[in-house]
Order: structure tokens, then C-alpha cells, then sequence
């Protein structure tokens, strides 16, 4: 049985996270430093150097390492309650894709890629990026991969192109994904190497202009024009990139659920503070049953997106795969936490699509999340082919 309680503890970090977040980081939203391409980098230091004095950053890596060392569980308080800023997540060093990173050579990196990787990246030292995503093979389909790493005595030398690389503009890690293999088959065939994105071998294509504008970074086009890498930045085992991809993937589209279940709580804050304060025909906003419903449906959504979340994380705590889980996590809170938002802007009326409040740009940016960590469609996919396999076992 899983135990929702919150211990002393937890409840303290949940406590001072909630107030960095109210007295730190929300004076912040309106930096001019934050732009269309996320926030820059300068702002994201100072934040984070912030949270460091606080005692708050990097509550997802190993205390070795320069973080808080929390599990999945405690992790999903933490982070729902930095989600409730946008920049929240930047100043705790827990955003995407980072984080997903941090937790990818925490799990797979030898001792050395961890020292010259890991320990800065904890620190707020430099960024990431993972390069899987292609204009011509992989995208929800992994297997599709096209960017190829042929060896060359010690060396590997990868050619391809890559798209949506998330945080690529001044990232200083790259881990991309390449074929190893002619042949792409039961998830082997691919492998993970680690870049210095300095390389003049990486040419950056173009910046692309997305709906959303909350990743520090940016998303690009890349290329690899015969980028050649050593063995020694092979990060694990040849061939088994995609089964390392997994290791990354299903917590990460977890912790994206739990950021913007905070996003949704800003925005239910807000289009709660505006109707009971706002009169129309005698009374409060509230009060009418069309308006009342939608905030009693934004508290049913929160509540079972956080239930979702909690019982997936349970199941990585205990050791699971939780891939079954974790995809359900993201279909339904992608579309829960949606849900609660619009209903927001539908609340506020006509001041909920102006500037002159966040849900505005909340409802913008929650919207690619039902695209991006695979598609709400091939989640659903997945989880129908995993309960037909369970049916055909039964006999």
C-alpha cells in the first residue's frame, strides 16, 4: 500500500520551496531576460544561485554530486511546487532536459563522464541538450534513427541531422543518439555518445520558432558534419542506446507531468482569485453554477493527475520500469492539466487571453506537451498493445 503521507521532513522542503518560489523566484517573471527562446542564461545563474543558498538546487541528483538526493516520490512534491513559476524549475536546476539528463549519467556513466559531466551540470555550471529527434528518421518512431557513428580505429565519426533539440543554444553537453548498426532490431543498434557542443563540427541549421517559449535554450536544427568523437566518450555500452534511452524516458516524461500540475495550481490560483473577487449579474462568478463547475472539475483533475503522478513514481522507487505507467502519467496529465488551464482562461473571460495575467502564456506552453516525450497517440498506442499482451497471456 502506498503511503501518501508526507513526512516532517518532506513537508518542510515542499514548505521552503513554496516560499523560494513566492518570495524569490515569482518577483522574477518579468525579467526582460526571459524572451521568446526562454530565459537567458545570466538570469538562470543568478536563479539558481538563489536556490543554492537556499539549500534547493538540484533536488533530483545524488548528494555525491552536489544535490538534494531525493526520490521519485519526494521529487514529485518538490517539483510540483517549483512548477508553479515557469522559472521555478530553472532556478532548482531541475528542468527539462537537463534533469532527464542528470538523471541519464547518474545511471549510466562511468566515473569519469560523471566528473567532467555530472558534477557541473548539478552545479548549474553548464547546460545540455539530447540530440535524438530527426527532419528524416527518428521521431516517434526511435527506431527510424538515420544519423549514423561509424568507427574509425579509436574513433567514432557521426553524420547526421537532427531537429528539436531542446536547450541546444548554449548548451555545453550534447548526448546524441546514432546507429551503430545496419540493422535496428529489439531495441538494439543505437548508441549514446557525449559532445562538447564547442565542436566546429556541429553546425547549428536554424533556430526554431515554436508556441511555447519556457526552455532555456531554445530548440534547434542541427547537423553533424563527420563529427569525430572517441571511445572514451561512448556513454555505456555500444548498441544499447535505445535501452538507455528508456532509462531517461519514462522518468522524464514523469517529472514533466509533475512541473506543469504546479503550472495548472498557478493558473487555478489565479482564475479562483478572479471569480470570487468578480460580480456579474448579483453575485460573485463563483457563485454561478457555470463557473463554480469548472473550478470543482480543475480540483478533481489536480487531484487525480497527482495520484497518477504519485503511484508512478512509487513504481520507479520500487525498482520498475514503470513504462505502463509512466505513459499514462503523460496522457492523462498532459491532458488533465490542459483541461485545467483552459478552463482558466474560460473563467477569466476576456482579461484571460491578455498578458495582464500568466494563464495566458500557461496555456501556450502546456500545449506542446502533448506532443513532445512522444505523442499522446503512440502513448495510447503503447498502452493498448501492452494490455492486449496481458489479455493473450491470460489464454
Amino acid at each position: 500500500m502506498i503511503d501518501f503521507s508526507l513526512t516532517p521532513e518532506l513537508a518542510a522542503l515542499e514548505a521552503r520551496t513554496e516560499s523560494f518560489i513566492r518570495d524569490v523566484v515569482i518577483p522574477c517573471e518579468r525579467d526582460p531576460r526571459e524572451g521568446a527562446h526562454g530565459l537567458d542564461d545570466s538570469l538562470k545563474r543568478e536563479l539558481m544561485a538563489k536556490a543554492k543558498d537556499a539549500g534547493l538546487l538540484s533536488p533530483h541528483v545524488g548528494e555525491e554530486w552536489g544535490g538534494l538526493g531525493l526520490d521519485t516520490r519526494s521529487m514529485a512534491v518538490v517539483f510540483e511546487a517549483a512548477g508553479y513559476s515557469l522559472l521555478g524549475p530553472h532556478a532548482l536546476n531541475c528542468a527539462a532536459p537537463d534533469e532527464g539528463n542528470m538523471h541519464l549519467l547518474e545511471v549510466v556513466a562511468n566515473d569519469d563522464q560523471k566528473e567532467q559531466w555530472l558534477r557541473p551540470l548539478a552545479a548549474g555550471e553548464i547546460r545540455s541538450c539530447f540530440s535524438m529527434t530527426e527532419p528524416d528518421g527518428a521521431g516517434s518512431d526511435p527506431t527510424m534513427l538515420a544519423t549514423t557513428a561509424r568507427q574509425d580505429g579509436n574513433h567514432w565519426v557521426i553524420s547526421g541531422r537532427k531537429w528539436f533539440i531542446t536547450g541546444y543554444g548554449g548548451a555545453k553537453l550534447n548526448i546524441v543518439m546514432a546507429r551503430t548498426s545496419d540493422r535496428i532490431e529489439r531495441g538494439h543498434g543505437a548508441t549514446m555518445f557525449l559532445v562538447d557542443n564547442d565542436d566546429p563540427a556541429i553546425e547549428a541549421i536554424r533556430r526554431q520558432e515554436t508556441l511555447e517559449s519556457s526552455f532555456a535554450g531554445g530548440h534547434y536544427e542541427i547537423r553533424f558534419n563527420d563529427l569525430r568523437v572517441r571511445a572514451d566518450q561512448v556513454l555505456g555500452e555500444i548498441g544499447e542506446g535505445y535501452r538507455y534511452a528508456q532509462v531517461r524516458l519514462a522518468p522524464a516524461r514523469l517529472t514533466h507531468c509533475m512541473r506543469w500540475l504546479g503550472a495548472a495550481k498557478r493558473a487555478h490560483d489565479i482564475a479562483c482569485g478572479y471569480a470570487v473577487r468578480r460580480e456579474a449579474f448579483g453575485k460573485p462568478l463563483a457563485e454561478h453554477e457555470g463557473v463554480g463547475f469548472m473550478l470543482a472539475d480543475n480540483a478533481l483533475d489536480m487531484h487525480l493527475a497527482r495520484l497518477v503522478i504519485w503511484q508512478a513514481a512509487w513504481v520507479l522507487d520500487e525498482g520498475g520500469e514503470a513504462r505502463q505507467e509512466s505513459s499514462m502519467a503523460k496522457v492523462f496529465c498532459s491532458e488533465a492539466e490542459f483541461r485545467v488551464i483552459d478552463r482558466c482562461m474560460q473563467i477569466l473571460g476576456g482579461i484571460g487571453i491578455t498578458t495582464d495575467t500568466l494563464v495566458e502564456r500557461l496555456w501556450r506552453e502546456i500545449r506542446p506537451f502533448r506532443i513532445y516525450d512522444g505523442p499522446n497517440e503512440v502513448h495510447r498506442w503503447a498502452i493498448a498493445k501492452r494490455i492486449a499482451k496481458a489479455a493473450r497471456s491470460r489464454g
